[in-house]
């Protein structure tokens, strides 16, 4: 079984990528896997906007994302980007936090236009923070993406899509690393 942390970088209480970040979790339990939803937003904002890498919270967190074997990456787009919340925090990163992991960008958006931010915004940032895999990520605009008291529920042309993206996903969380 496979340690997975799920980063939920919606700065927002009621956010459209947090639902489908804990969906997504739940997908991945599902799978077997072991998962770690970690709200950013939850993070004590004194910590992340000191760069505070010794309060135990940040501690905490880094320490869950450099003992997992994978990483989910979500954030809403904002202004062609993904999150400032989400950036803040791996900012606090060590340099090589994701080396030796695989990791899956998720990003959420009003546009089609935004799909580029996946590419060109958070993949470079994974990738130097020495991500051994990075596999395709996926966006998801927001009108596909519907919260109600059940759960999240995504209309089934994201749907069908992301859900093969999450799956090899944690396909290749199966498969040992080659040294």
């Amino acid at each position: 079984m496979s340690s997975i942390v799920v980063l939920s970088g919606s700065p927002s209480a009621k956010s459209r990528t947090a639902a489908l970040a804990e969906h997504l979790a739940d997908r991945l339990r599902r799978h077997g896997h072991s998962v770690r939803l970690v709200r950013v937003r939850d993070l004590p904002p004194q910590a992340l906007l000191h760069a505070d890498v010794a309060d135990p919270a940040i501690v905490d967190v880094v320490t869950a994302i450099e003992s997992a074997d994978g990483v989910v990456v979500a954030s809403p787009v904002y202004k062609a980007a993904y999150s400032g919340l989400l950036k803040t925090l791996l900012d606090l990163l060590p340099q090589f936090a994701l080396a030796g992991k695989t990791v899956l960008p998720v990003l959420t958006g009003g546009s089609p236009a935004h799909v580029l931010a996946l590419d060109y915004a958070l993949r470079p940032v994974l990738t130097s923070l020495g991500a051994h895999h990075v596999v395709p990520g996926w966006f998801v605009l927001d009108k596909h993406i519907e919260v109600g008291p059940t759960g999240v529920v995504v209309h089934p042309d994201s749907e069908t899509p992301l859900l093969s993206v999450v799956d090899t996903f944690s396909g290749v969380l199966r498969v040992p690393l080659a040294s």
